[in-house]
């Protein structure tokens, strides 16, 4: 096992984790068209929730069943459909740190998302105050 994880550890490319949380978010805007205005349709905290999902470890997570038979976490905003884990044993997706790396980027994209959500609503509130 241990052998396994230093194999794979040294076939993973590292960049930065901050590079690979903007190259994930700006894949969510240009390839998935989840824009400002669509984030913006998502106004109960559903962004900060989604992130969290992906952040929280796989072993740690709490999960509910869903009508179509499948599970998604406790406090996932969304349809189930939109749910992709790195790691799901029912589709026979193993857990690995590569795995592991690419939900906290998600994570990351989402947190970036819901800040400048934040401030989108934050702005005009700070334009009248300062008139």
């Amino acid at each position: 096992m241990v052998n396994n994880l230093i194999e794979e550890l040294s076939t993973i490319k590292t960049t930065a984790g901050i590079d690979l949380i903007a190259s994930e978010r700006i894949r969510q805007i240009e390839k998935e068209g989840w824009t400002a205005e669509h984030d913006d349709q998502h106004m109960d905290d559903e962004l900060a929730l989604a992130a969290a999902c992906y952040a929280i470890p796989e072993l740690e997570r709490e999960y509910i069943d869903t009508e179509h038979g499948g599970e998604i976490p406790n406090y996932w905003p969304w349809e189930e459909k939109w749910w992709k884990p790195e790691y799901a044993p029912e589709l026979e997706k193993k857990s690995t740190i590569e795995g592991r790396i690419r939900e906290l980027t998600k994570a990351g994209a989402l947190i970036a998302a819901a800040i400048d959500q934040l401030q989108r609503v934050q702005q005009p509130e700070e334009v009248e105050k300062n008139k």
